[in-house]
């Protein structure tokens, strides 16, 4: 990305996480957000490997997915899709669990209700998910 965009990102960063940080959490985790958000955005680095994994998922990662459909790859083992019901992830592209079906046989999943930052916001209920997803005996999975 063009290094005026990295600190257009750098510039944005306090109200980006302003935002972030709404009435949905208590004004202490809140300031935590901000200042924890904020910092990192405000480091080029950061910033830059931000934009390099944007810029994957539209390049090379692209390339990469319409190679391997064009081949007739799907995916073989069980696929947990999770995403976050305030993000736009549904507006931007509809039954999400339909588009993963055309990868693999077999998809599971569904939204968290929570905002875009869904392992920040939702964690309990992302560790269910996953805990469930891979079921007892699995690694970090807690015995029954």
């Amino acid at each position: 990305m063009p290094a005026v965009l990295n600190g257009r990102i750098r510039g944005s960063a306090d109200g980006m996480f302003e935002d972030f940080a709404d009435a949905r959490v208590d004004a202490g985790e809140a300031r935590l957000r901000v200042r924890h958000g904020g910092r990192a955005l405000h480091d080029p680095e950061t910033v830059h490997a931000m934009c390099e994994d944007y810029r994957a998922g539209l390049g090379v990662d692209r390339a990469a997915d319409d190679a391997d459909r064009a081949a007739g790859r799907r995916i073989g083992c069980p696929l947990l899709v999770l995403w976050a019901a305030r993000d736009d992830m549904e507006d931007l592209y509809g039954d999400v669990l339909a588009i993963w079906r055309d990868w693999a046989g077999d998809v599971r999943g569904g939204p968290i209700e929570s905002g875009h930052h869904m392992a920040e916001e939702a964690p309990e209920r992302l560790a269910a998910e996953l805990r469930a997803f891979l079921g007892p005996g699995s690694p970090g999975t807690p015995p029954v």
